[in-house]
């Protein structure tokens, strides 16, 4: 990875939408998707790819009146991503990622994989109860999930630009998001930028003696 290429770009606001990310390229972005890390392995997403025009067109359409601007960044590019986060966690998905683990034998030890899953209730329990903070706590992994997503894809020569400016409630309602016990937290669009419109000016970033120290 050419870090120092990373820290010298822009996020991509303009994309050219006569270019589409080669499936190949899709599915080993999605492979890594699927592979990022969560608190606990909670994994508390769902994620919508939205490769077809009337997908993207769906989505463009019910960003909410204030958020318009942000419909042609989504229809011109490759695909865009609706990344969602559980309203709550029922002990039914608890269970379902227990079975998932027992499954691929990720504790080869019994005993061990029981106490994780003590330890795995208990540290949730906290979140409900102590900090009360179980939804936004689950948010996170989900920026987690879009942090690293990005820096795979450039890895593998894909602009991703995430974008928070949608109305949750109308991308919700148009997807039916919320039957599913979801609701959407962060859009990611992919692509390839306009060459006609790539930011060139230099980033601005305070400088280190403003943002470290070492102690």
């Amino acid at each position: 990875m050419n870090l120092d290429k990373l820290m010298s770009k822009h996020l991509t606001r303009y994309f050219d939408p006569s270019k589409t990310i080669p499936e190949e390229t899709l599915q080993q972005l999605l492979r890594f998707l699927r592979s990022t890390p969560s608190s606990v392995n909670v994994q508390p997403n769902h994620f919508y790819v939205l490769a077809t025009r009337e997908g993207k067109e769906r989505l463009a359409n019910n960003l909410g009146e204030r958020f318009q601007d942000n419909g042609e960044k989504i229809l011109n590019a490759s695909h865009t991503i609706i990344l969602t986060t559980r309203a709550d966690l029922p002990d039914s998905h608890l269970e379902a990622v227990f079975a998932k683990e027992r499954a691929d034998g990720r504790f080869p030890d019994p005993s061990k994989q029981e106490l994780w899953e003590s330890m795995t209730r208990d540290f949730l329990n906290l979140r409900s109860y102590g900090y009360k903070d179980l939804n936004h706590w689950m948010e996170k992994q989900t920026y987690m999930a879009v942090g690293l997503t990005m820096m795979a894809a450039a890895e593998l020569g894909v602009e991703a630009t995430p974008l928070e400016g949608f109305d949750p409630a109308s991308v919700d309602k148009a997807f039916k998001i919320r039957e599913t016990g979801h609701s959407t937290t962060v859009l990611l669009a992919l692509g390839y930028p306009d060459p006609a419109r790539v930011y060139t000016s230099p980033i601005s970033r305070f400088d280190a003696d403003q943002l470290f120290t070492f102690i």
